[in-house]
């Protein structure tokens, strides 16, 4: 009997010890907003989802494997706030598998962002999202104008992924990421929906910089077309102030897009005014060329909880027809005929979790 209760000690000790070295988080945002979008005689006015930060809910867990090596997971999907549905849950945002040490890095697997499109969110003011985010992903087009791509000429994330992250070297950091396209090799262009991207950032106290570089595969069956993006982004954190700049140019098809952005954060009261100003060059046709000029406001009711409102302006040469983003899957942006110039505001609260 004495043995017996030895034994089971033991057993419950190993078992505490196990899920001492593992870990398990449910996390998530909800972000809802009144939105209003207004090109030429045309407007859209209802709840947007996502205005400040994507709505999302997502699992994450760590192994420690012992000797400096852990297991990871990361299970992520969007969410719409405005009418309750997640697109009939899916992790889309996110859903990687990893194994990592302080010594080599980490090694991940999945569906996760492209490195270089971490720069275009990194140095908006308004993280890429909403009326006010710059809009620097697929400066040359989306999946359905970039044919054969697989998210278009410079998409935010990779599907079918294998990325490599450097271990910590003092203020440098860097990872490269490789989307298999996953054609047969009876193809001419086998590579058709495949891509790769890179990322290297050096971050010193309030100054950070980065350099991302990525290049998407597309064309026919046939015949390939190579997409190329390649991105600067820098900012200096005075405190009182944060200026950003950012410079992204994308290439392929015979068309060429530049993207120059200029924001700054501005710690208020408590929270956080935000500006950017931003020009998109068409180098490939004329009059087609945009201004993008958007401020807002956010208020921290907490640490987890904060108020907002956004309102931005985009003003189209006559042959352009760029339009601000609307973050909701009920609630579609206006669609812009050439020349006419759109204006957005909304005003929301987020919470995390």
């Amino acid at each position: 009997m004495k043995k017996q209760t030895l034994v089971a000690i033991a057993a419950l000790t190993a078992a505490a010890g196990a899920m001492a070295q593992s870990s398990v988080t449910l996390f998530g945002v909800v972000d809802a907003s009144v939105a209003r979008v207004s090109a030429g005689s045309v407007d859209v006015t209802g709840l947007s989802s996502g205005g400040l930060s994507s709505s999302r809910l997502g699992f994450r867990g760590v192994e420690d494997l012992g000797g400096g090596l852990a297991a990871g997971f990361w299970l992520e999907g969007g969410l719409a706030v405005d009418n309750g549905t997640g697109g009939g849950f899916k992790f889309d945002r996110r859903s990687t598998v990893s194994v990592s040490s302080k010594s080599f890095g980490e090694l991940r697997l999945g569906r996760d962002k492209s490195p270089a499109y971490l720069n275009v969110e990194t140095f908006d003011p308004f993280g890429d999202i909403g009326v006010g985010g710059i809009n620097g992903a697929n400066l040359v087009g989306s999946a359905s104008s970039a044919a054969g791509t697989a998210e278009g000429s410079a998409p935010k994330r990779y599907s079918n992924s294998v990325g490599y992250i450097l271990p910590k070297m003092g203020d440098f950091s860097g990872q490269v990421a490789y989307s298999f396209g996953e054609k047969t090799s009876a193809i001419a262009n086998d590579s058709m929906g495949s891509g790769i991207a890179l990322r290297g950032s050096y971050t010193a106290g309030p100054l950070n910089v980065a350099l991302g570089w990525g290049k998407s595969r597309g064309g026919t069956d046939a015949v390939g077309v190579d997409y190329k993006s390649t991105n600067f982004g820098a900012s200096y954190n005075f405190g009182v102030v944060k200026p950003m700049a950012l410079f992204a140019t994308e290439k392929g098809g015979n068309k060429r897009v530049d993207l120059f952005g200029f924001g700054v954060t501005i710690p208020l009261g408590a929270g956080e005014l935000r500006a950017s100003y931003a020009m998109f060059k068409d180098k490939n046709a004329s009059n087609a060329d945009s201004k993008k000029l958007a401020l807002g406001y956010g208020y921290n009711l907490s640490k987890r909880t904060q108020v907002y409102g956004t309102i931005a302006r985009m003003t189209n040469d006559d042959g352009a027809k760029r339009g601000l983003a609307m973050s909701s899957s009920s609630l579609a942006s206006p669609s812009v005929a050439n020349g006419a110039n759109v204006t957005g505001y909304e005003f929301g609260v987020r919470h995390s979790f």
